[in-house]
């Protein structure tokens, strides 16, 4: 896949309210673009179930459709954290094989990581990732997926091509 489009969801009751910047999609931004990625969209919601969702399902439906979703924030521990929940309502196929990458990755920087409950799945022909909402551990987590990312696109569009046949 030579190019993608992707949509940003940042979930942060601050950043909602005006009251934080936001500082990593930009850095999400910088990754995706160096890989083919074109963003097609941006929100910030609150840490609201329903908020989530709908700001999800805009960009896997219709004429906004873009063929990745991150959202940003609203992984962990927190009684409000619930984009896993949000998430999960509304993909067709789970796909544990990413947040399990993520999460080895930064285990080897900090014993917190087992703590992410950031889930990644498919609606549609959309891939959507849950990211956590710091800046460093976002660039952190999508470091760790970022070359499967293509590939992954690739195969949810209905690519053909054996797997193991390419590089």
């Amino acid at each position: 896949m030579n190019s993608f489009t992707y949509a940003i969801v940042v979930v942060s009751d601050r950043g909602s309210r005006g009251e934080r910047e936001d500082r990593s999609a930009p850095v999400i931004r910088d990754l995706l673009d160096g890989i083919g990625g074109k963003i097609a969209g941006y929100k910030v919601v609150p840490d609201e179930l329903e908020e989530i969702r709908e700001a999800i399902l805009q960009w896997t439906e219709g004429s906004r459709r873009v063929d990745l979703v991150l959202t940003c924030g609203g992984t962990g521990l927190h009684p409000r954290d619930v984009t896993p929940e949000a998430t999960r309502g509304i993909i067709q196929r789970e796909i544990p094989g990413i947040p399990e990458a993520m999460r080895a990755a930064s285990l080897s920087k900090t014993p917190h990581a087992v703590l992410s409950r950031g889930i990644a799945g498919v609606r549609d022909t959309t891939l959507i990732i849950n990211l956590p909402g710091s800046p460093k551990a976002a660039k952190e987590n999508l470091e760790a997926i970022l070359l499967a990312i293509p590939h992954a696109l690739e195969k949810i569009q209905g690519d053909p091509s054996e797997c193991g046949s390419q590089g």
